[in-house]
């Protein structure tokens, strides 16, 4: 589905066609068989549509408070992150699980690589360059940002996974009913996020439209908070130098998920 005004109303509820009932490339991956999730796709001009019907879904901006709300979303954006924890830092896995307001955000960010990073901003002190241009010369050419100015990615793997946690409770684990990604130069079709339930079984692989050198956005939504983890796939190659026809190096803009739940 290419579009949130595919959602249609009937008998008073809100419906929704799968991306893979429609034709569109944005699923198309077997669920549990409990629910029919709602998924949002967009690119280029369609990004910032989808994403404002993708949040007004989800409810409300709870920001970094460190406690549980009963509805609305959590965001990452990644712009306010410090340069000593950008490229060529590595970002750790709790820094948006945090205890304290403004991180406690309740998700924690893994990759079977050798990490993720954030890149670089304009005014850093190491003149290091922007969006990635540390690692291939072309990325600042290519990537582009939905909110400026940072980008996030993994290093030694095309894979980024994460769990969710009670915001403020780091410890706890939690679900949420849905989650989201802006994408950055999506060339080929392997660029995807599947989601998990609890017991680890698998909710689908959605897959994300692709724009060369453009925004992408992937977000798929639940009616109530079964995901337990959620594995994004970015590209078929790493970030670095190689510039071939067939790579496709691919980084992430925003982040946004429904507001962690406690497991039942």
């Amino acid at each position: 589905m290419t579009h949130a005004r595919h959602l249609v109303v009937l008998s008073g509820a809100l419906l929704a066609l799968t991306a893979s009932a429609c034709g569109g490339g944005g699923g198309g991956g077997s669920n549990d068989g409990r629910r029919n999730p709602v998924v949002f796709t967009g690119k280029g001009t369609e990004v910032p549509e989808i994403v404002e019907e993708f949040r007004a879904r989800l409810g409300r901006d709870n920001g970094g408070v460190p406690e549980r709300g009963f509805t609305g979303r959590r965001e990452i954006d990644w712009d306010a992150i410090p340069d000593e924890n950008a490229t060529p830092a590595f970002l750790p896995p709790d820094f948006f699980n945090s205890r304290s307001d403004p991180l406690a955000r309740g998700i924690r960010i893994t990759s079977p690589g050798n990490g993720v990073q954030v890149s670089a901003d304009a005014d850093n002190a190491n003149a290091t360059p922007v969006r990635f241009g540390n690692f291939g010369a072309t990325y600042p050419l290519n990537f582009r940002t939905f909110s400026a100015e940072r980008l996030f990615a993994p290093i030694g793997s095309t894979i980024v996974d994460l769990a969710f946690a009670i915001p403020g409770s780091p410890d706890q684990p939690a679900l949420t009913r849905g989650f989201g990604a802006v994408f950055t130069d999506v060339e080929g079709g392997g660029s995807k996020i599947e989601l998990f339930a609890e017991n680890d079984t698998s909710l689908g692989d959605y897959f994300v439209p692709t724009d060369a050198a453009g925004l992408s956005f992937l977000g798929v939504l639940f009616d109530d908070p079964v995901v337990k983890r959620v594995r994004i796939t970015c590209g078929n190659e790493p970030l670095g130098p190689l510039e071939v026809d067939d790579l496709d190096v691919v980084a992430l803009d925003d982040f946004i998920y429904g507001e962690p739940q406690p497991q039942d």
